[in-house]
Parts: C-alpha cells; sequence; structure tokens
C-alpha cells in the first residue's frame, strides 16, 4: 500500500472512531419561536466547537495524515465528523443572521408562508441503541451489520458479504435492522451492502442523501470508484461542484435564500457489465438509518439497450424524469468534472444517455419529483410535486372523476415529519391525488376554501405511546418531527390521525409513504386509450392513458413526507398557475392490484389504528431526553 493509501486510511479510521460517539444534534427546523431558536442553535454551535476542540486534544498523540489526502485539509487533526460539525454551526449561524435581516418583511404571499414551513431533518442523526417475488437467504446466515444494517456493530464495511442479486422487475423491501431481524412479517429485507452490490463490480455511483457521514459511506466503495454526491447546500442555498475525498465529488443544487433542503435519497449504480441499478430510498447515508431505524428501498435494475435509441426532448417516461431531475440537482456539471478528472472512459457521457443507451422498458414504476423553487405556467407546474403526481394518476388510469358518481379515494400518508395542516392545503393535495387538475378550484376564493371539509386523508404519525414503547424508547424519536403548535394549532385535522407501527417489530420507522386506494366496489377496471369514462366530458380524453390490468389503488414511496414544504403549494389562476415548493425530493408510484396486496407493500400495519381520545403524537421537543440531550 501507498505512503497516500495508509494516510488516507489513518484519517478515515480517525473519522469512524469520531463516529462511535453521540454526535451533536443541530436542528435545522426553522419554525420554532425567534428566540427559542437563537438559544438552542447558540447552544448546538458550542457544543459543536467543544467537541472539535476534544476531538483536536485526543487526536495529537496519534498518527497525522500526510498533505497529500483532503482529509488533512481539516487543522490541528480534526476529524472528518467533527470538522464538518463545526463548519456546519458557522454556515447555519450566518444563515440565521440572514434570515433575522429577513424578518421584518412579514410573510404576506403564498411563496413566504411556503418557505416558513420548511419541515428539515437534523444533519446529524442522533446514533442510537421487507412483499418481494425474489428469495432472500441471508449469507451464511449472519445477521446484518451495523454498517448495512444489523447488529454487529465490530464489522467493517469491508468485511460484509455480499449477495448479487438482480432485480430487472423492481423491489420494494423494507431495510433490515438490530432490533427486527428476523423481521415479524417474515417478509425480506435490504440491507446497503445488498443494495450496492459487490465492490468490485462497481463502475460509477451518483448518489443522494439529506444527511450524511462521509467517512462511512466511503467504506463501501473501492477507492478506484468515481462517485458523485448529491448533498445538502451550505447556508447561502448557491449550487456548489467540489472534489471531497479521492475520486469523489460533492454537488449541491441551488436553494432561494438557503430555504429548505435538498432532501433526495437516490442512487444510481453503473456496474462494469453494464447492468444499472436506479435506487430510490427514504434512508439518509449514515449507520443510524441503516441500522436502529427502518426504511423503505425501492429498486430495479436497467440493461443496456442492443442499439442506442435517438434523444427525444418530448418523452415523460421514466428516465426522461429522471433525466430533468439529476439536471435539477446540479449533476451535469459533477458529471464533466468526474470525466475530465481523471476518468474519461466512463460508461455514460452525459446525463441523456441514461435513455438512449439503457433499456427501461420493463419499469412499471412512475418517478415523481419536487424540484425546490418557484414554477410558473403549467408547462412547469405538472413537472413537479403534487401536480406531477397528479399527472402520473391520470397515466396509470387511477382518475377518480369529478361527477356525483366519481369514485372516492382513501389516502393513507405516512411520513417521519408533519406539515402545518390546513383544510385548503389537505383538499389540494387530495384533488391532485384523485388525478383531477388544480384548474378546477384555483379561481374559487380562499375563504370559501377555508370552508370545505377535511377530505378523506388518514395521517399515519407515531404516537407517543408507540415511540415509547419501541426497542429504543424515547431516545429512538430523535428523527421524528412534530411540533405541540403543529398538533395544538385551531383547526388542525387532529380526527384524522393514526398510530404509525412497523410490522416487522418494535422498531420506529424513517419511511415515508402513501397508500391511495379505491372505496371497495368503486372500481373495477381502468379505461383503454382515448375511450372517455363515465364521469367524464367525451371530450376530456387522456391520449397517453396505460392499457393495463385492473386495479383497486397506488403506492407512493420515496423522500417527501406529507408536508406542504415536499410536495407544493399552488397559487396564481387556473390560466396561469404558480407552485412553490421548499425542498428537493424524489419518490415512485406504481399500482396496487388489491387490499392484500397494499397491506403487503405498506411498511405500517394496516388496518392503521386511529388516536383515541387519549392519545397524541410523538413530540420529541417534550422528551425530557431529548430536551437534556
Amino acid at each position: 500500500m501507498s505512503n497516500e493509501d495508509d494516510d488516507l486510511a489513518r484519517a478515515i479510521q480517525l473519522s469512524l472512531q469520531e463516529t462511535t460517539r453521540q454526535p451533536v444534534l443541530i436542528n435545522l427546523d426553522s419554525d420554532e419561536d425567534e428566540d427559542e431558536e437563537d438559544r438552542r442553535f447558540q447552544e448546538e454551535m458550542k457544543a459543536a466547537i467543544e467537541a472539535s476542540k476534544t476531538s483536536s486534544t485526543r487526536n495529537e498523540s496519534r498518527p497525522q495524515p500526510s498533505s497529500s489526502t483532503p482529509a488533512t485539509q481539516q487543522s490541528n487533526g480534526t476529524s472528518v465528523v467533527s470538522a464538518f460539525l463545526s463548519e456546519r454551526a458557522q454556515l447555519e449561524k450566518e444563515r440565521r443572521e440572514r434570515q433575522k435581516r429577513l424578518r421584518p418583511q412579514a410573510c404576506t404571499s403564498v411563496e413566504d408562508e411556503d418557505m416558513e414551513d420548511a419541515e428539515e431533518e437534523p444533519p446529524a442523526k442522533r446514533q442510537q441503541l421487507s412483499s418481494s417475488k425474489f428469495s432472500y437467504v441471508r449469507p451464511n446466515g449472519s445477521v446484518p451489520s451495523a454498517n448495512g444494517g444489523g447488529s454487529d456493530v465490530s464489522n467493517t464495511a469491508r468485511s460484509i458479504p455480499t449477495i448479487d442479486q438482480v432485480f430487472w422487475g423492481g423491489e420494494l423491501r423494507q431495510t433490515a435492522t438490530q432490533h427486527a431481524e428476523p423481521r415479524k412479517d417474515g417478509l425480506p429485507t435490504f440491507r446497503l451492502t445488498e443494495v450496492l452490490g459487490k465492490k468490485s463490480e462497481l463502475e460509477f455511483a451518483i448518489l443522494s442523501s439529506y444527511s450524511l457521514d462521509w467517512s462511512w459511506i466511503y467504506e463501501f466503495f473501492d477507492r478506484s470508484v468515481p462517485v458523485i454526491m448529491v448533498a445538502q447546500p451550505d447556508a447561502s442555498g448557491e449550487a456548489t461542484i467540489k472534489n471531497v475525498l479521492p475520486n469523489w465529488v460533492r454537488t449541491t443544487p441551488y436553494l432561494r435564500a438557503g430555504f429548505g433542503c435538498q432532501h433526495m435519497k437516490f442512487m444510481l449504480l453503473f456496474y462494469k457489465s453494464g447492468r444499472l441499478r436506479v435506487v430510490i430510498s427514504t434512508a439518509n447515508l449514515i449507520a443510524y438509518d441503516w441500522r436502529d431505524m427502518e426504511n423503505s428501498v425501492w429498486l430495479q435494475d436497467i440493461p443496456l439497450r442492443a442499439k442506442p435509441v435517438q434523444h427525444d426532448p418530448k418523452a415523460d417516461d421514466f428516465p426522461a424524469v429522471l433525466q430533468q431531475m439529476l439536471l435539477a440537482v446540479n449533476v451535469k456539471p459533477a458529471l464533466a468534472a468526474i470525466i475530465s478528472d481523471n476518468h474519461p472512459n466512463l460508461s455514460i457521457k452525459s446525463i441523456d444517455e441514461l435513455r438512449q443507451r439503457w433499456d427501461w422498458s420493463n419499469v412499471k414504476a412512475h418517478l415523481v419529483a419536487s424540484i425546490a423553487g418557484k414554477h410558473e405556467g403549467w408547462p412547469k407546474v405538472i413537472q413537479s410535486g403534487h401536480p406531477r403526481l397528479m399527472s402520473v394518476i391520470r397515466k396509470i388510469g387511477m382518475r377518480t372523476g369529478t361527477a356525483k358518481t366519481a369514485k372516492n379515494l382513501i389516502l393513507e400518508c405516512q411520513g417521519s415529519s408533519l406539515g402545518f395542516y390546513t383544510t385548503q392545503w389537505l383538499n389540494e393535495f387530495h384533488w391532485s391525488a384523485r388525478g383531477e387538475s388544480a384548474e378546477d378550484w384555483l379561481d374559487k376564493s380562499k375563504k370559501s376554501r377555508e370552508k370545505l371539509p377535511y377530505p378523506s386523508i388518514k395521517v399515519i404519525f407515531p404516537s407517543k405511546a408507540t415511540v415509547q414503547q419501541s426497542y429504543a424508547g424515547e431516545q429512538g424519536g430523535g428523527t421524528i418531527f412534530c411540533r405541540r403548535k403543529q398538533w395544538a394549532a385551531k383547526n388542525f385535522p387532529r380526527s384524522h390521525f393514526y398510530d404509525s407501527k412497523s410490522k416487522g417489530g418494535p422498531v420506529l420507522m424513517h419511511s415515508k409513504m402513501i397508500i391511495g386506494m379505491l372505496e371497495k366496489n368503486a372500481f373495477t377496471g381502468r379505461r383503454t386509450q382515448g375511450e372517455p369514462s363515465d364521469t367524464e366530458d367525451d371530450t376530456d380524453t387522456d391520449d397517453d392513458i396505460e392499457v393495463i390490468e385492473p386495479a383497486a389503488g397506488w403506492a407512493y414511496v420515496g423522500s417527501h413526507n406529507f408536508t406542504p414544504s415536499a410536495w407544493g403549494t399552488l397559487s396564481g389562476s387556473s390560466f396561469n398557475p404558480t407552485l412553490n415548493i421548499s425542498n428537493y425530493e424524489v419518490g415512485v408510484v406504481f399500482l396496487l392490484k388489491d387490499s392484500k396486496e397494499a397491506d403487503g407493500v405498506a411498511c405500517f400495519q394496516r388496518p392503521p389504528r386511529k388516536y383515541t381520545s387519549t392519545d397524541e403524537p410523538w413530540i420529541q421537543e417534550e422528551s425530557v431526553y431529548h430536551q437534556n440531550a
């Protein structure tokens, strides 16, 4: 091994030692009262800096990496993790100072209100104590390691055996967690090593995560493999590209005024055989999310085409939407940088080649992305957020109609963060989930929309008792977010809350999932191309509707929490709508043939238990543990 490799190994080992301690939690939730927010920030920043100083003192006697490695750019021998926390604290301070300067301009527009309602997750997660058509055999009967889900914290990523399964038809599974193995429901799971496949077979990867542990995820890849990491921007919100590790480039998309977050969790894994694996996940690239917290992973392997097809600028299929999304999160210049920096022979040279060179014909799921920003006019509006969901619902033939004979859609919306729900927004989302256009209500007055009853939506969120009864107890609830002022808000839909309990065992979930089911016997088939339904005008047809078997509903899984910040808020007129979205998000939508399949797909127990009069949601700010953390 070269001196450079020795130095890098030592630097990473120091970082890995740092991550075994409880990391400092810097909470980026921005809708707190300003005084409390500032107090908490000052305490958190002080703790982060103290942790960094302690790390410097402790590491002075240890071998230090040479100046030839990126890890040594951290002064005084501080670890990658500690330095990152300290840097993030300073950036967060600058963001909040800028936010204070902007506060006097009261939130008078829909855009401003949406920006204020940013539900974010902490950049440093608290580190505390799967329906399938494919057979699942654990290597050597072993329990998953902490590096990829499970309980053996002594193993490293290098020593974990890997099953190289291929999923040409797509696969959805929950992740393995150390306190629910084997799962109570008997379903197979994914761990990170199985998602990534054999190290030696990987040629190139594009990854995305909100929370990141660089030294941890770096160990899962051979050092020669180039990787693009789509990450959270700094407090300025500017798009950037930066080399962060040998052969690794970090790219960040633009966020208006630094508000919102890059919340996508996806992977594009390119193998030496030519195969491409697409992964849509709810898990951040940190050990906690792959070991202690249950998450969802959808993936599908895509073969190379026998012959490339021509670029189609009008395409709206899975790869076309994927390409648009990659452009939005600043992958194009990062790919150019990787190629020009010692990797000219990658199997992909431009984003457009994804659709041209790989065969997506077996992909039945539909991609739904949210692109942060202000989108004006129908051509742009329907490409993102819940209007994009609306267009997908139409594509798969699940539009409910609006006449008296329209089918009733019941939504079960599960996630790890809650929004400030109003009857206006819940009806707005439900309308899109039914496949109906916002043109029908955008010109109606706000007052009339405020009087609408809540639609058929069940909000699936863990009760306080469920968190307390989980294996880790209240310690495990550090990445599940509901505020007292949300729950106590006037007209908040408290009667629509249902408990979120894993089917796998006494563990908490970081998954984000929506199950949309038509009421029993309300829908028995799907119309074919160009054939009008009995609930619509004959002149209103969907030319691109798919011709597939009857279905009872659909499922969504991805990074979107059920919040306005993730799915967007519509305003403007039916002629010229405006969609404001705070976050970058991505997920997939696919059909469910019946209630039994919905039960198998759902990460939570169905039917969910409705809150009683004595139930309350888990509110971590009121937990003694988290107050003292």
